[in-house]
């Protein structure tokens, strides 16, 4: 089986790639000869990763899955949300994302966070879906070197680590989008 993961992203491939088995080859839009910004216009998570492996079907006529991430903050009323990789910007800069995330978090006692995954497949004609959510604290400063985004400043439940301090194994363990990939890659074990 072929499918196209619908991302420009590498760290995002690299993370999923380490959790898709052998058997299903994984192509990036590179692969496919995608260079263009696949458009993210939609106002939920779930309408990202539709708009974006629609693109990609449609466009390039083959089996896909695209995903969206948010950061959803409590006492930011679930802020940056949708807009999380862009919270701080067009230039996308995940430095500059943490450092307002934190501003604005600076006076709030709640630090009550999750991040959240939807997986949207496009297979043989079908469209199914695929959440993951991990829920956790916002630290108060950044913590650890691995990762990308807002991975220094966000602990799992019952860690002492942020997610730039362990490993991606123990990340895709416990984490949105591992949790989201295990649940798609069931599913394509099952067919």
């Amino acid at each position: 089986m072929q499918l196209v993961f619908a991302t420009n992203n590498p760290n995002k491939l690299k993370e999923v790639q380490s959790l898709i088995p052998e058997h299903i080859k994984l192509l990036s839009l590179k692969d496919i000869g995608c260079f263009e910004d696949v458009p993210e216009t939609q106002d939920s998570i779930e309408g990202n990763a539709i708009q974006k492996a629609a693109y990609i079907k449609k466009n390039y006529d083959c089996d896909c899955f695209a995903d969206d991430t948010g950061l959803q903050v409590e006492a930011l009323n679930g802020a940056p949300g949708v807009f999380s990789a862009r919270y701080a910007g067009a230039q996308r800069d995940s430095n500059d994302n943490m450092d307002l995330l934190l501003e604005n978090l600076n006076d709030k006692p709640n630090r009550n966070a999750q991040f959240k995954t939807v997986i949207a497949l496009h297979l043989n004609g079908n469209l199914k879906m695929f959440t993951g959510i991990c829920k956790g604290q916002i630290t108060t400063e950044r913590q650890g070197l691995k990762g990308f985004g807002y991975d220094p400043i966000f602990k799992a439940e019952g860690y002492d680590q942020t997610f730039a301090e362990i490993s991606l194994a123990e990340k895709n363990k416990i984490g949105h989008r591992g949790k989201a990939v295990n649940a798609l890659v069931a599913f394509l074990n099952d067919l």
